[in-house]
């Protein structure tokens, strides 16, 4: 016991430490905004570059509401657009490093789902994981709100979920041991439990939530997810205006479609984190209408909240562009165009309180292309 207290001790004296140095977090695209872009590429000084990949799915047709959006809201936002697809035979590690190049040009990016195939061909990562690594996209946040005017069985709600999205069940290490056994290993490791951890809390107080929930499955998994839990223990310690519990990730389940209320914050490893993101956007609408954002240290990338490429509406003309619209008007904000942020926001938010125009998936009658007219014409309403 006295040498898990002195552990524990000199793990809270090195976060401490990393609190008043120069800590990757204290630097990171969730907390500080990206400058007005000086490059060659952008149009004007006042103009900012941003990578786009509009991905698979109806990732193209979203993108493309956002393109007309943007455009009758004179936003000062030039895109760089790339393709990477593994599905569409637009993925190879010259294309990966492309968007790589223009990432560290821009810092932002607006992307859509990147589907994975799951025929193994010789390579356990996908492009989507390969990118995510290659830019240490380790915080993924997905902010669950009601939107006023929908109803669905619980209303008024706002909540939180922070995920690890680097290491865990998502480490893309496999093998088969013996002939029909296949190993899959979770890997936690105390430097990014304590990042996330950290970032959790540093995201609540700078948002001026009270709560924080660390999701986990510590009675099974008492290495690993034992491991991601003393972490968020220690980090908790060094906040104690935020209050901090623990929840089982099946207790966890249960309790947010029972009562979601009782939840603020949550942060959670790699697939838990994918779990609950779904679970949570089908409480206020589903995946349609879910903003969502990744960051590193350096680099901030807004997508949907509940990633999937709606293959089966492809050409269809019924995607929702909501959840996309909401994910750049966010970007927009990380950007320090609060007006032009706020702007779409607002129009989009007008076009389903008025309930006029709305997709199928709201039970609505509307078409991709009306919703996204329905939103121009909320502009200057």
């Amino acid at each position: 016991m006295a040498t898990l207290n002195a552990g524990r001790t000199a793990a809270k004296g090195l976060l401490r430490a990393a609190r008043c140095l120069c800590h990757p977090l204290s630097t990171s695209a969730a907390l500080q905004r990206v400058p007005r872009d000086t490059s060659e590429n952008a149009k004007s000084e006042s103009t900012f570059q941003v990578t786009m990949l509009p991905g698979d799915g109806v990732g193209p047709e979203l993108m493309h509401a956002v393109k007309e959006v943007f455009k009758a809201a004179s936003v000062p936002v030039v895109f760089d657009e790339h393709h990477l697809s593994e599905v569409q035979n637009m993925a190879s590690e010259e294309k990966l490093d492309q968007v790589v190049d223009s990432m560290k040009e821009s810092k932002v990016a607006l992307i859509g789902k990147i589907h994975t195939p799951m025929e193994y061909k010789g390579e356990l990562a996908s492009y989507d994981m390969r990118l995510r690594r290659k830019l240490d996209l380790f915080a993924n946040v997905v902010h669950v709100k009601s939107l006023p005017g929908y109803k669905t069985r619980h209303n008024n709600l706002d909540l939180v979920i922070i995920r690890e999205q680097t290491e865990g069940e998502y480490s893309s290490l496999e093998h088969e041991s013996a002939k029909g056994v296949i190993e899959c290993l979770k890997i936690i490791t105390r430097a990014k439990s304590q990042r996330i951890a950290k970032f959790a809390f540093d995201y609540a107080t700078k948002k001026g939530r009270s709560k924080v929930t660390a999701v986990h499955k510590a009675n099974i998994m008492k290495l690993g997810d034992g491991l991601f839990l003393q972490c968020c223990e220690e980090v908790a310690e060094l906040y104690p205006k935020i209050k901090f519990d623990t929840m089982i990730i099946d207790n966890c389940c249960m309790q947010l479609v029972q009562n979601p209320y009782q939840f603020d914050v949550l942060v959670m490893p790699n697939l838990y984190g994918n779990i609950i993101d779904n679970l949570a956007a089908g409480l206020v609408g589903g995946a349609g209408v879910v903003p969502g954002e990744s960051y590193s240290a350096e680099y901030a990338v807004f997508e949907m909240g509940a990633r999937h490429p709606f293959a089966q509406a492809v050409g269809r003309n019924i995607a929702n562009p909501t959840a996309m619209l909401l994910s750049a008007a966010n970007m927009l904000r990380h950007l320090n165009l609060e007006f032009h942020s706020n702007l779409i926001s607002d129009a989009v938010k007008k076009v389903i309180k008025v309930g006029k125009v709305r997709t199928a998936d709201m039970g609505g009658y509307a078409t991709s292309l009306d919703f996204t007219q329905a939103v121009i014409g909320a502009l200057d309403a």
